[in-house]
């Protein structure tokens, strides 16, 4: 470890956990395969001779459950990936080699959040609510900040409220409130390097929708190679009022795979 970045440890920093726990049955899209965790050997299920035992565990799950980053390869449009590659060329042997989540690098970028519920003046917005470009504006102009290129920005709609919940947080009837095409449109203007929410589908969900229609991962993954997080928890952020700070995430390095779980960090001085 270098001098300069023992000295950084060493003078304290704050961490701010932003993925979510993985457990059976937590809500998810109904697109995607669910999680599930196991354990095929458990204590006792074999003593060794000198009194040791131990257990191990199985999971199975959609890249795409929990907190997760969607790759490029996500989303086609017209049968067209990112940079116009051929959607269906591009997946050789059954993994997207061109624009898989191994492509991703890891990030430790400036990361901020715009808190819209803060702004607005709400506990959290409405189901169905469309977060618009004058909202994102607004949060950024009364925090103070400015979304700069190669930013990571998290917008917060406090739905992220709702995910113990379950049903709830997936939306149905009552509709999930994010970002439309216009928002995503000021995002890619801004030249942002990954966009998140504290939503299942990172966009507005119309209520009674459902995924129908997804215009913003059009706008982001295909037409401007913006990665999208979803599922994040940003209240913690919002209670500390913390709208800079350093944003790191690692994907699993998962060869050809359109997405990964992650556990994304806030890191501010303390």
């Amino acid at each position: 470890m270098s001098d300069q970045l023992l000295q950084a440890v060493q003078a304290g920093v704050q961490i701010v956990d932003l993925g979510r726990q993985l457990r059976v049955g937590m809500p998810q899209s109904p697109n995607h395969p669910q999680f599930w965790h196991t354990l095929p050997r458990r204590h006792g299920d074999m003593t060794r001779s000198d009194g040791g035992s131990a257990a191990n565990d199985m999971i199975t799950t959609g890249t795409h459950v929990g907190t997760h980053i969607d790759a490029l390869a996500h989303v086609s449009h017209d049968g067209k990936l990112h940079g116009g590659a051929d959607a269906g060329q591009s997946c050789i042997g059954g993994k997207y080699v061109e624009h898989g989540v191994h492509t991703i690098a890891p990030m430790v970028r400036r990361g901020v959040l715009l808190d819209i519920p803060s702004v607005l003046g709400i506990d959290r917005c409405e189901g169905g609510y469309e977060i618009t470009v004058a909202d994102l504006e607004a949060a950024a102009s009364a925090e103070g900040v400015a979304v700069s290129e190669g930013d990571v920005v998290l917008i917060r709609s406090g739905w992220g409220q709702l995910f113990d919940e379950g049903q709830p947080y997936v939306g149905g009837p009552s509709g999930v409130p994010g970002v439309s095409e216009a928002g995503a449109q000021w995002l890619a203007s801004k030249k942002v390097h990954a966009a998140g929410a504290d939503t299942i589908a990172f966009e507005q969900l119309a209520p009674g929708g459902g995924h129908a229609l997804l215009p913003a991962h059009r706008v982001l993954l295909v037409e401007s190679g913006i990665y999208i997080i979803e599922a994040l928890d940003l209240e913690e952020l919002s209670t500390k009022k913390q709208y800079e700070f350093t944003f790191v995430l690692v994907p699993l390095n998962i060869f050809g795979a359109t997405g990964s779980p992650v556990r994304p960090l806030a890191v501010t001085n303390s």
